[in-house]
């Protein structure tokens, strides 16, 4: 279990819109495509990986804002990840 956190702003050579599904993981690669899980409520979202961060233990991803309203939290969450798409 990891801790997500709705991000303000989510940027890499990419104008920084928090209103697309994506997110930031410290070792994914870019254009990755994630399913987020929130542990608490069991909702989920896909996103993709478009930015480098969250170097602060114990926290995994850092999602848009549209991200975290589709799993219904803000602030931060247990989630669980599975990637569903290792195309870049």
């Amino acid at each position: 279990m990891q801790l997500a956190q709705r991000s303000r702003v989510v940027c890499q050579l990419e104008f920084c819109l928090s209103s697309k599904l994506t997110a930031a993981h410290g070792i994914l690669p870019f254009g990755r495509m994630v399913r987020a899980t929130n542990l608490v409520n069991g909702r989920t979202t896909v996103v993709r990986i478009n930015d480098r961060g969250l170097f602060v233990k114990n926290r995994l991803i850092d999602l848009s804002q549209v991200a975290a309203q589709q799993l219904q939290f803000s602030g931060f969450v247990p989630v669980s990840l599975e990637i569903v798409s290792t195309h870049e």
